[in-house]
């Protein structure tokens, strides 16, 4: 028996035994069958020693089923994305599913292409941080039988299940916060406009300066994505008429546009929080261990990666789509160093 053609159908007859205990044994269910210790070790050994490898695509054509489950996030150098990816492999793995990662960039032509790969490579299902500017093709994929679970993001009155935080009560309570440390001039960085998480957020912002009869001026919300560019610029900018526009303080909609933020204030010498407080959406490992120690808005949860997982099997081998149960998460304020008192709020 050639190694590079070994089946499990040559096995079987090598072996003499039969086709349906060769495949038991290889899935692990030798004992569940009663199949003896001494010929699930057989089989196991010469598996082993012909480097025998199971045709996946083939076994999943068979049965319906790749127990492999497609997972498109928008930015893997984003660490708060890396830690999602982290947390749902992990749980993936415990019920015998592999993870197809896909990275969409934030280019929504590479979002769409990736959920076109993943259906042909017939994966169970998808769980998406959506780029959230379209979702007419993530509705078609559900519509096609597509098990799907958008997280992070999602679409107001779309009907795809979703896992997210809430980003509003988050920005208000940050905002909230400066406020009560006596900041009237807050700037906001914001990430992609129409973005469910961003809207929320700016709404947040908005809403605290509203409930303090703080006028709301437009010209302080700057940004157009969640990078670390975003956030260079926009500090640079600001940075050069920040004695003339009073301005005290910036909530930053996300880590990577606060990391810009950062290197731009270090490179002009401005000090947190002496020179200018800041609050940034998305806890880090990092967050409490920089120079001054960063407050921040926390909406990730140990449990995300179980219950995103848990949707998305909620809908597997059913033929109809019921209305989903979404799940928003609490956010939390974690209050370090980065913010100064300048007076009452």
């Amino acid at each position: 028996m050639k190694k590079n053609n070994v089946t499990i159908q040559s096995m079987a007859k090598t072996l003499g035994v039969s086709v349906t205990t060769i495949s038991r044994v290889l899935n692990g269910l030798g004992e569940q069958f009663r199949i003896s210790k001494k010929t699930i070790e057989l089989v196991t050994t010469t598996a082993d020693k012909l480097n025998y490898r199971p045709n996946n695509i083939a076994k999943g054509l068979r049965l319906k089923k790749s127990s492999t489950i497609g997972l498109i996030l928008p930015d893997i150098t984003n660490t708060w994305f890396a830690q999602l990816a982290l947390g749902i492999e992990k749980e993936a793995r415990k019920h015998h599913y592999n993870i197809f990662l896909c990275n969409s960039n934030d280019d929504i032509k590479v979002e769409k292409k990736s959920i076109a790969l993943l259906q042909s490579w017939m994966v169970d299902g998808i769980i998406i941080a959506p780029i959230g500017l379209e979702s007419e093709h993530l509705q078609k994929a559900s519509k096609s039988g597509t098990p799907l679970v958008l997280i992070d993001r999602f679409f107001e009155g779309v009907n795809l299940p979703y896992i997210s935080s809430n980003d509003f009560e988050g920005s208000l309570e940050a905002t909230q916060y400066l406020i009560n440390y006596g900041h009237k001039k807050i700037a906001c960085f914001q990430g992609i406009v129409g973005t469910s998480p961003n809207n929320q957020r700016v709404n947040g912002y908005k809403q605290a300066l509203k409930n303090n009869k703080i006028h709301f001026d437009p010209s302080l919300v700057m940004g157009e994505d969640f990078g670390f560019n975003n956030g260079y610029t926009c500090a640079k900018k600001l940075i050069k008429h920040l004695a003339k526009s009073k301005i005290t303080a910036i909530i930053s909609m996300g880590n990577q546009i606060t990391l810009g933020i950062l290197k731009a204030l270090k490179e002009e010498g401005v000090q947190i929080p002496n020179d200018l407080s800041i609050i940034s959406f998305d806890e880090q490992e990092y967050s409490d261990l920089l120079y001054t120690p960063l407050t921040t808005v926390s909406h990730m949860n140990e449990n995300i990666g179980d219950v995103a997982l848990k949707m998305l099997f909620n809908q597997f081998g059913k033929s109809t789509r019921i209305k989903p149960k979404n799940v928003v998460l609490n956010s939390k304020l974690i209050i370090r160093d980065s913010v100064k008192k300048i007076g009452p709020g």
